[in-house]
């Protein structure tokens, strides 16, 4: 049986002295820096020259820890990464917490030092941040808020707007062990595997990445809806069609495997380490060949052609057909980030 100091209470989320002890004990060892610091309503800081881009997500994946991640990785992974395929380089984060009454305080410090220790693999700081309590069964475990603030990388010019027939797709690796490793951690199915999720943050790659090749079109990390979902958004939203090749997409057997026998379709599954860059068709095979040289990003491919087209995303199946593919419909994987 947990002890109470073991233990989130309502008091904890009252602005009172549990409150102060939450902060000083467990989050300000791992998060303090100068901006954050001062512990004031709003973190101060200067602007850079140029455009700014921020962006923010919730995160209330199940299990809260998975093989390969847990909850606070994947928010700093989610945040910074959505800043780094739009062509920012991410500097500060915000995080707001929402723990239900009972959670471990063990399991919040092992989240805590695990975001601070993303933070420190992809160079942000978190700056500001706030935390609530609920009553039990009000939430379930916890839930965080982050929002990512960068700015834009003189050399990036990405847009739905540069997107052109015979520019190319390549993605950095295979897919859906995210997914995957989440959903099995969840259920109790009986596979003996070593899946584990390819969360991981991105923007020293892409911001490498944008300095090298000017002719990176476009980028997009591949979370929720897996590839098939973010391929038909990108060919809806530049009104072109793109037609994918199923033999030029990584997959790793043990994951197709399990898909298989599941139902699963990979090309759905959500990732958190993965992008897809639409590339000058000149550029792509020595982007490819970087990015499995360089950043020892060994299956990175091309998989994928732009064509003139209303919208629409093909798939040239194992046998030689052609299928059209939609966007995700329902739910089969929820909270999975």
């Amino acid at each position: 049986m947990k002890r109470l100091n073991d233990v989130i209470l309502l008091a904890h989320g009252d602005g009172g002295l549990l409150t102060h002890q939450l902060l000083e004990k467990y989050f300000l060892p791992s998060f303090r820096n100068d901006l954050l610091a001062p512990l004031s309503d709003a973190a101060l800081f200067e602007m850079q020259a140029g455009s700014m881009a921020v962006t923010t997500d919730a995160f209330v994946v199940y299990p809260i820890f998975f093989p390969g991640g847990d909850i606070g990785k994947l928010a700093i992974c989610g945040t910074v990464n959505d800043l780094a395929v739009s062509g920012a380089k991410p500097l500060y984060l915000t995080a707001s917490f929402i723990i239900e009454e009972g959670f471990a305080l063990s399991d919040l410090e092992r989240i805590i030092v695990s975001m601070a220790e993303t933070c420190h693999e992809a160079g942000v700081s978190i700056i500001a941040g706030d935390t609530k309590v609920v009553g039990r069964g009000q939430a379930d475990k916890i839930f965080i808020t982050t929002t990512g603030v960068g700015c834009l990388l003189p050399e990036a010019d990405v847009g739905y707007h540069r997107i052109e027939p015979g520019d190319v797709v390549i993605i950095n690796g295979p897919l859906g062990n995210h997914g995957l490793s989440v959903l099995l951690a969840r259920e109790s199915f009986s596979f003996k595997t070593k899946i584990y999720s390819d969360c991981a943050p991105l923007n020293t790659m892409t911001e490498d990445l944008l300095k090298q090749f000017k002719g990176i079109k476009f980028m997009r990390d591949l979370t929720r809806g897996g590839l098939a979902t973010n391929a038909k958004e990108i060919a809806l939203s530049a009104t072109k069609d793109i037609r994918l090749d199923a033999a030029a997409i990584p997959v790793d057997d043990e994951v197709k495997g399990i898909c298989e026998t599941l139902g699963l379709d990979p090309l759905y599954l959500a990732n958190e380490g993965k992008f897809l860059a639409i590339v000058s068709g000149k550029e792509a095979d020595t982007m490819a060949a970087y990015l499995r040289e360089q950043w020892g990003a060994g299956r990175a491919s091309i998989i994928g052609r732009i064509d003139e087209g209303k919208g629409d995303l093909y798939l040239k199946t194992y046998l030689g057909g052609t299928r059209r593919l939609q966007m995700l419909a329902g739910a089969p994987l929820p909270r999975i980030c």
